[in-house]
Protein backbone atom coordinates (compact mmCIF):
# COMPACT_ATOMS: atom_id res chain seq x y z
CA UNK A 1 0.00 0.00 0.00
CA UNK A 2 2.50 2.44 1.31
CA UNK A 3 4.52 1.86 -2.29
CA UNK A 4 1.26 3.82 -3.86
CA UNK A 5 1.76 6.31 -1.57
CA UNK A 6 5.41 6.43 -2.61
CA UNK A 7 4.81 6.45 -6.55
CA UNK A 8 1.73 9.20 -5.90
CA UNK A 9 4.17 11.63 -3.82
CA UNK A 10 6.73 10.84 -6.78
CA UNK A 11 4.62 12.28 -9.35
CA UNK A 12 3.91 15.21 -6.81
CA UNK A 13 7.55 15.46 -6.74
CA UNK A 14 8.10 15.68 -10.18
CA UNK A 15 5.46 17.99 -11.01
CA UNK A 16 6.93 20.69 -8.83
CA UNK A 17 9.74 20.53 -10.86
CA UNK A 18 8.45 20.80 -13.77
CA UNK A 19 8.66 24.51 -14.02
CA UNK A 20 12.13 25.01 -12.77
CA UNK A 21 13.48 21.69 -15.45
CA UNK A 22 11.95 24.35 -18.36
CA UNK A 23 13.54 27.21 -16.80
CA UNK A 24 16.86 25.92 -16.92
CA UNK A 25 16.53 24.36 -20.49
CA UNK A 26 18.17 21.57 -22.20
CA UNK A 27 21.27 23.39 -22.55
CA UNK A 28 22.28 22.81 -18.65
CA UNK A 29 21.89 18.48 -19.53
CA UNK A 30 24.72 18.86 -21.88
CA UNK A 31 26.65 19.09 -18.80
CA UNK A 32 27.06 16.38 -16.83
CA UNK A 33 27.82 18.54 -13.43
CA UNK A 34 24.83 20.37 -14.65
CA UNK A 35 22.72 17.09 -14.11
CA UNK A 36 21.73 15.90 -10.68
CA UNK A 37 19.57 12.26 -9.94
CA UNK A 38 17.52 11.25 -6.97
CA UNK A 39 15.62 7.96 -6.21
CA UNK A 40 12.59 9.79 -4.78
CA UNK A 41 10.93 6.01 -4.31
CA UNK A 42 14.11 5.39 -2.01
CA UNK A 43 13.99 8.71 -0.25
CA UNK A 44 10.30 8.53 1.00
CA UNK A 45 11.07 4.74 1.75
CA UNK A 46 14.18 5.41 3.92
CA UNK A 47 13.91 8.66 5.49
CA UNK A 48 12.88 8.90 9.04
CA UNK A 49 9.81 10.39 8.35
CA UNK A 50 8.96 8.25 5.48
CA UNK A 51 9.27 5.21 7.62
CA UNK A 52 6.89 7.14 10.49
CA UNK A 53 4.00 7.52 7.81
CA UNK A 54 4.42 4.33 6.70
CA UNK A 55 4.34 2.72 10.11
CA UNK A 56 1.55 5.08 10.93
CA UNK A 57 -0.68 4.08 7.73
CA UNK A 58 -0.26 -0.11 8.42
CA UNK A 59 -1.97 1.07 11.79
CA UNK A 60 -4.59 2.50 10.52
CA UNK A 61 -4.95 -0.05 7.29
CA UNK A 62 -4.82 -2.40 9.60
CA UNK A 63 -7.83 -0.94 11.58
CA UNK A 64 -9.91 -0.28 8.64
CA UNK A 65 -9.34 -3.98 7.74
CA UNK A 66 -10.65 -4.93 10.71
CA UNK A 67 -14.07 -2.93 10.72
CA UNK A 68 -14.64 -3.91 6.69
CA UNK A 69 -14.01 -7.89 8.35
CA UNK A 70 -16.54 -6.90 11.13
CA UNK A 71 -19.04 -5.66 8.31
CA UNK A 72 -18.95 -8.48 5.77
CA UNK A 73 -18.77 -11.17 8.47
CA UNK A 74 -22.56 -11.33 8.65
CA UNK A 75 -23.11 -10.94 5.27
CA UNK A 76 -20.47 -13.91 3.93
CA UNK A 77 -22.88 -16.04 7.01
CA UNK A 78 -26.36 -15.44 5.72
CA UNK A 79 -24.92 -16.13 1.96
CA UNK A 80 -23.82 -19.59 2.86
CA UNK A 81 -27.44 -19.98 4.57
CA UNK A 82 -29.11 -18.87 1.69
CA UNK A 83 -27.03 -20.94 -0.60
CA UNK A 84 -27.36 -23.88 1.68
CA UNK A 85 -31.47 -23.51 1.82
CA UNK A 86 -32.11 -23.31 -1.61
CA UNK A 87 -29.19 -25.72 -3.08
CA UNK A 88 -31.98 -28.02 -3.76
CA UNK A 89 -34.83 -26.07 -5.11
CA UNK A 90 -35.69 -25.01 -8.28
CA UNK A 91 -36.02 -21.50 -9.66
CA UNK A 92 -39.70 -21.95 -9.87
CA UNK A 93 -39.66 -23.08 -6.62
CA UNK A 94 -37.50 -20.64 -4.96
CA UNK A 95 -40.68 -17.85 -7.04
CA UNK A 96 -42.98 -19.71 -4.88
CA UNK A 97 -41.19 -18.43 -1.62
CA UNK A 98 -41.52 -14.99 -0.92
CA UNK A 99 -40.09 -15.02 2.48
CA UNK A 100 -36.69 -16.68 0.27
CA UNK A 101 -36.97 -13.93 -2.14
CA UNK A 102 -37.29 -11.33 0.09
CA UNK A 103 -34.33 -12.58 2.42
CA UNK A 104 -32.55 -12.57 -1.06
CA UNK A 105 -33.32 -8.98 -1.98
CA UNK A 106 -32.26 -8.05 1.29
CA UNK A 107 -29.08 -9.69 0.99
CA UNK A 108 -28.52 -8.24 -2.01
CA UNK A 109 -29.53 -4.51 -0.55
CA UNK A 110 -26.60 -5.30 2.07
CA UNK A 111 -23.68 -6.61 -0.45
CA UNK A 112 -24.24 -3.02 -1.91
CA UNK A 113 -24.26 -1.19 1.25
CA UNK A 114 -20.82 -2.82 2.26
CA UNK A 115 -19.59 -2.19 -1.03
CA UNK A 116 -19.90 1.67 -0.37
CA UNK A 117 -18.75 1.16 2.81
CA UNK A 118 -15.68 -0.36 1.18
CA UNK A 119 -15.68 2.44 -1.15
CA UNK A 120 -15.68 4.83 1.49
CA UNK A 121 -13.10 3.29 3.63
CA UNK A 122 -10.88 2.89 0.64
CA UNK A 123 -11.18 6.94 -0.36
CA UNK A 124 -10.60 7.93 4.04
CA UNK A 125 -7.65 5.56 3.50
CA UNK A 126 -5.92 7.75 0.24
CA UNK A 127 -7.17 11.29 2.62
CA UNK A 128 -5.50 10.22 5.31
CA UNK A 129 -2.19 9.39 3.79
CA UNK A 130 -2.31 12.53 1.37
CA UNK A 131 -3.22 15.00 4.78
CA UNK A 132 0.07 12.97 6.49
CA UNK A 133 2.60 13.07 3.52
CA UNK A 134 1.75 17.60 2.56
CA UNK A 135 4.26 18.35 5.17
CA UNK A 136 6.80 16.20 4.27
CA UNK A 137 6.25 16.72 0.23
CA UNK A 138 6.45 20.69 1.04
CA UNK A 139 9.92 20.03 3.48
CA UNK A 140 11.14 17.67 0.61
CA UNK A 141 10.49 20.25 -1.67
CA UNK A 142 12.57 22.73 0.30
CA UNK A 143 15.98 20.63 0.64
CA UNK A 144 15.54 19.55 -3.39
CA UNK A 145 15.17 22.79 -4.14
CA UNK A 146 18.70 23.92 -1.96
CA UNK A 147 20.40 21.05 -3.01
CA UNK A 148 19.68 21.79 -6.46
CA UNK A 149 20.99 25.43 -5.77
CA UNK A 150 24.56 24.24 -3.73
CA UNK A 151 25.34 22.26 -6.08
CA UNK A 152 24.57 24.63 -9.51
CA UNK A 153 22.39 22.07 -11.26
CA UNK A 154 20.62 23.04 -14.19
CA UNK A 155 18.67 19.32 -14.27
CA UNK A 156 17.12 16.92 -11.29
CA UNK A 157 15.64 14.00 -12.38
CA UNK A 158 14.54 11.06 -10.89
CA UNK A 159 16.27 7.61 -11.69
CA UNK A 160 13.37 6.15 -13.13
CA UNK A 161 13.41 8.72 -15.85
CA UNK A 162 17.27 7.66 -16.79
CA UNK A 163 18.80 5.27 -18.57
CA UNK A 164 22.34 5.79 -16.89
CA UNK A 165 23.57 7.72 -14.42
CA UNK A 166 26.94 7.84 -12.47
CA UNK A 167 26.47 7.30 -8.48
CA UNK A 168 28.19 10.66 -8.11
CA UNK A 169 25.34 12.71 -9.38
CA UNK A 170 23.07 10.48 -7.34
CA UNK A 171 21.79 12.79 -4.32
CA UNK A 172 19.40 10.72 -3.13
CA UNK A 173 21.09 10.22 0.50
CA UNK A 174 22.11 13.87 0.43
CA UNK A 175 18.85 14.39 0.33
CA UNK A 176 17.66 11.69 3.41
CA UNK A 177 20.35 13.34 5.41
CA UNK A 178 19.03 16.35 5.17
CA UNK A 179 14.82 15.39 4.93
CA UNK A 180 15.93 13.75 8.65
CA UNK A 181 17.18 16.85 10.08
CA UNK A 182 14.25 18.66 9.30
CA UNK A 183 11.54 16.46 9.90
CA UNK A 184 11.14 12.85 11.79
CA UNK A 185 7.58 12.38 12.50
CA UNK A 186 3.99 13.91 11.14
CA UNK A 187 0.69 13.65 12.32
CA UNK A 188 -0.94 10.92 10.99
CA UNK A 189 -4.36 11.54 11.50
CA UNK A 190 -7.40 8.85 10.38
CA UNK A 191 -9.67 11.40 8.03
CA UNK A 192 -13.06 9.83 8.25
CA UNK A 193 -15.89 10.48 5.79
CA UNK A 194 -19.45 12.24 6.97
CA UNK A 195 -21.00 9.96 8.81
CA UNK A 196 -23.63 10.25 5.70
CA UNK A 197 -21.30 8.32 3.43
CA UNK A 198 -20.82 11.59 1.00
CA UNK A 199 -17.07 12.72 0.84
Amino acid sequence: MFNQIIRACGRQIRGLFAAAVMAGGLAGAAAAQDVLVMNEERILRDSQVGQHVAAQMEVIGNEIQQELDAASGPLEAENERLSQETAALSQEAIQQRPDLIQQIQQLQQQAQEFEQLRRIRSQELMATQRQAMQPVLETLQTVLQEVVNERNASVLLDRSQVVYARDTVDVSQAVIERLDQRIQTTPVNRVRAPQNGQQ
